[in-house]
């Protein structure tokens, strides 16, 4: 398959629509008499979006990790408040149970 051009600028026939910078490769050497465009911005923009296309899986990756450890503190800190509840709850009755106690004592 002999496809002259680029993905970005296809070759066409019609010499109307043809790019003027863009030239047919001929069996002669290349060199310097023969004007290029500067490609290189557009190379580096493209390979940077390609970068940045192949480093949206581990972004997501990411922020799917942030997100489960900010919900496993939440639930950490769910358990430490119900725990310090019940021991509270626990303390409470120990100290009624003690005072019961000592009024019993008391009392006799």
């Amino acid at each position: 398959m002999n496809a002259f051009g680029t993905i970005d600028r296809p070759t066409t026939h019609d010499p109307k629509k043809q790019d003027p910078t863009m030239h047919r490769p001929s069996a002669e050497p290349f060199g310097p008499e023969f004007p290029l465009r500067d490609t290189a911005r557009a190379t580096a923009s493209r390979q940077n979006r390609n970068l940045e296309m192949q480093l949206i899986p581990e972004a997501l990756a990411r922020a799917h990790m942030h997100e489960r450890l900010r919900e496993a503190e939440t639930e950490r800190r769910a358990t430490r408040l119900a725990a310090a509840r019940r021991m509270q709850r626990r303390a409470e009755r120990a100290s009624m149970r003690a005072r019961r106690a000592l009024a019993m004592a008391v009392m006799n």
